[in-house]
């Protein structure tokens, strides 16, 4: 194990771009497959996943991603997944993470909303208790479902509003689903007290991030990478602080970009835009948030003190209270003062 590579695995670290079904891990993936086989394509031996999640293009990773949603039955399955998850990421020294979660997929699959939003605090309190980790949700609406989703999503959020929700999202694919048609739902969302974090700028371009900020009211952006193709846009996000969740193994596996070395992160950076690291979907695209650390490291040729610069900005563009972004900044000083 190279320094580098040590320094990350310890440094402690916020997790702002992560998908709850996402980041189901072949055990857990092979185990709710096991449960409901003979219903699903998704195999039950975690040795075939790897192939199963090989992706040809965004479209075939959105028809593998929905198959693996499918697992998730009853609201015994949504606890596993979400406490499991708690314990992944606390083994990479995550210490806060905003998971992405689509209600409406489970919900339109017969889990009473009630029901799964105790699913998934019940794990919030598990993975706290037993983890060390403080998890939080964004609720997001499946752009592929339409308005329908948006309005099931803004009324679950709403309603149930689940302690540890914070933000209202939107993800899915882009390209045919445009952003300003969710613009009554975010602003009831913001109005609401949600922040707004929309998918924009992933697999389309500019112009979504734009539309984004303009018509969602977006305080951070997921992705946003095609921001590198507009130099006014890239000053306005630099001069009005909205942060970039970038992803940059899913952007190759998604085929969003062709090649890591075409990644437009240092670009990106610096034009000042302020970003964060992340790894969206880590299981399915092969991938740690530790490794999307390393990945960042070559991008942008960071020694430690670089690498703990972007931990520390996670941290900074989080949603956490001032109070916890400084206790974690705290630790990450310390952190990073001891491995010098």
């Amino acid at each position: 194990m190279s320094d580098l590579t040590s320094f990350i695995a310890g440094l402690p670290k916020a997790e702002l771009h992560v998908h709850h079904v996402g980041s189901a891990s072949p055990r857990i993936v092979a185990e709710l497959a096991a449960r409901h086989e003979g219903s699903s394509p998704v195999p039950a031996d975690p040795s075939l996943l790897a192939e199963y999640f090989a992706f040809r293009d965004f479209a075939h990773f959105i028809e593998v991603y929905l198959s693996v949603v499918d697992l998730i039955r009853d609201a015994a399955d949504v606890r596993l997944l979400t406490y499991e998850i708690g314990r992944e990421l606390a083994r990479q020294q995550v210490r806060y993470a905003e998971l992405t979660i689509t209600p409406y997929s489970s919900v339109k699959r017969g889990i009473p909303a009630v029901a799964f939003c105790e699913a998934i605090e019940d794990a919030r309190v598990g993975a706290a208790r037993d983890f060390g980790v403080d998890l939080r949700w964004c609720f997001d609406i499946p752009g592929e479902a339409g308005l329908p989703a948006a309005e099931e999503t803004l009324r679950i959020a709403l309603e149930e509003r689940p302690e540890g929700l914070i933000s209202f999202g939107l993800g899915g694919p882009e390209i045919g689903v445009p952003r300003p048609q969710f613009k009554p739902y975010f602003d009831k969302a913001r109005a609401a007290g949600l922040r707004s974090v929309p998918h924009a700028g992933e697999t389309t371009g500019p112009e979504t991030i734009w539309d984004a900020i303009r018509e969602l009211g977006a305080e951070r952006i997921g992705h946003g990478i095609a921001a590198a193709q507009d130099e006014r846009l890239m000053a306005y996000l630099a001069e009005h602080a909205i942060p970039l969740e970038v992803c940059p193994t899913s952007n190759l596996r998604t085929r969003a970009v062709a090649d890591l070395a075409e990644h437009p992160l240092a670009r990106l950076v610096a034009a000042g835009v302020p970003v964060s690291v992340n790894s969206d979907d880590p299981p399915m695209f092969g991938t740690t948030l530790e490794r999307e650390y390393a990945v960042a490291a070559e991008l942008l040729d960071l020694d430690a003190g670089g690498v703990a610069d972007l931990a520390r900005a996670a941290v900074r563009h989080s949603f956490m209270p001032e109070d916890g972004k400084a206790a974690l900044i705290a630790e990450i000083d310390a952190y990073s003062t001891s491995h010098r």
